[in-house]
């Protein structure tokens, strides 16, 4: 998390010009902490199998322009307290994060679709902190409790000004709670 080798997936994603980052094979992926994406990038995972799992995974934090689209994205784990590299020219210490399958946190025009989403330790896809202009399209979401976290507290007003689209998506066996309500 720390320092990144060029050609891996976190070494693209904290660079600071925009990037259309593609895989060119099958793979899993299995970080040691939170992935945190820059702005302007697209994680691609069309023409391969890409599995992000068995660590944590996705932080997507006042960024903007982001596209996630065609990941296995499951179980995933809380990230362990530690130094993680969220740009080019920034290192700082992490909490850890809390076993989320992707987070949106203060974050505006982000894409995520055609992703399947499963069994990790806390939500599918949490977007949190006034986070908006967010789309949740053509995903698959299957066997956990908490599927999705539109909004993290009643009182925190910034989120009333959220606007998140959520359409298209197929919620499979095993969901629990957290999902959108038909009447």
């Amino acid at each position: 998390p720390e320092t990144p080798k060029p050609g891996t997936l976190r070494y693209g994603a904290i660079q600071e010009e925009p990037l259309w980052i593609v895989f060119a094979h099958d793979m899993v992926i299995t970080l040691r902490n939170e992935l945190l994406v820059t702005d302007d990038k697209t994680l691609d995972g069309r023409g391969a199998e890409v599995h992000i799992a068995y660590g944590p995974c996705l932080t997507l934090q006042y960024v903007s322009n982001v596209i996630v689209h065609g990941l296995h994205i499951h179980d995933c784990r809380p990230g362990s307290p530690g130094l993680v590299r969220s740009s080019t020219s920034h290192i700082g210490y992490r909490a850890g994060s809390d076993g989320d399958a992707i987070s949106v946190f203060g974050s505006h025009h982000i894409w995520i679709d055609h992703n399947s989403l499963a069994s990790c330790a806390d939500g599918l896809i949490d977007v949190i902190h006034a986070s908006s202009l967010v789309t949740i399209s053509n995903n698959h979401f299957s066997h956990h409790d908490k599927v999705m976290l539109l909004g993290h507290s009643d009182i925190y007003s910034a989120d009333t000004t959220m606007r998140v689209t959520v359409a298209f998506n197929h919620f499979g066996p095993g969901l629990v709670q957290r999902m959108p309500r038909w009447e």
